[in-house]
């Protein structure tokens, strides 16, 4: 039975072989930057642009199964691609072409979960753009505990830059304030 780790260094490892820009968020991500909890599925991001989202969908499900009868049309529908490994761990891939996404790979950086296994993870303050746009209670907690880990070693400016438009296209101000909020709590 392959461990999160290693089915997370094989999922990249699938990445680079095709040269495809991507990095890891979610759970794995706040293992690195905020307060570790369990986490029972991998979450990347796989820059795919707008147009040629089938070529990467395909080539992945040739690895794993999807986890929907629908897998690839549902993925096309919604820019998510939910697969599964054999060991029913979960893989689940936001197909990325904003220009956020595009900022959020080339900000991405390895870092070492055991040794020699090293994965490329999205930086701290995109993390917390990305947990923030989410905005479930989960995501706050873990935006609040990246925040006490990291003590307020971030690039403010750049978080707020990057969110603001991304509230506005969802319609959601309130989550600006919110975050606003905890900044103020734990910093």
């Amino acid at each position: 039975m392959k461990g999160l780790f290693q089915l997370a260094e094989e999922v990249q490892e699938i990445c680079k072989r095709n040269q495809w820009d991507f990095c890891f968020i979610g759970g794995l991500a706040v293992q690195r930057w905020g307060e570790p909890r369990l986490t029972v599925d991998i979450d990347l991001t796989l820059f795919t642009g707008f147009g040629r989202e089938e070529v990467f969908i395909d080539e992945l499900l040739k690895n794993y199964t999807g986890r929907r009868r629908d897998t690839k049309e549902f993925a096309l529908m919604s820019r998510v691609l939910l697969l599964q490994s054999t060991d029913k761990i979960g893989i689940d891939i936001a197909l990325g072409a904003l220009p956020f996404e595009k900022k959020l790979m080339k900000r991405a950086s390895y870092y070492e979960f055991l040794p020699g296994l090293k994965l490329l993870t999205c930086s701290a303050e995109d993390l917390i753009v990305l947990k923030s746009f989410a905005a479930r209670p989960k995501d706050w907690l873990d935006v609040e505990g990246v925040i006490i880990r990291q003590d307020n070693k971030f690039d403010w400016g750049y978080i707020h830059k990057q969110l603001k438009p991304l509230c506005e296209l969802k319609e959601a101000p309130e989550i600006m304030d919110k975050l606003n909020s905890l900044r103020e709590d734990f910093t």
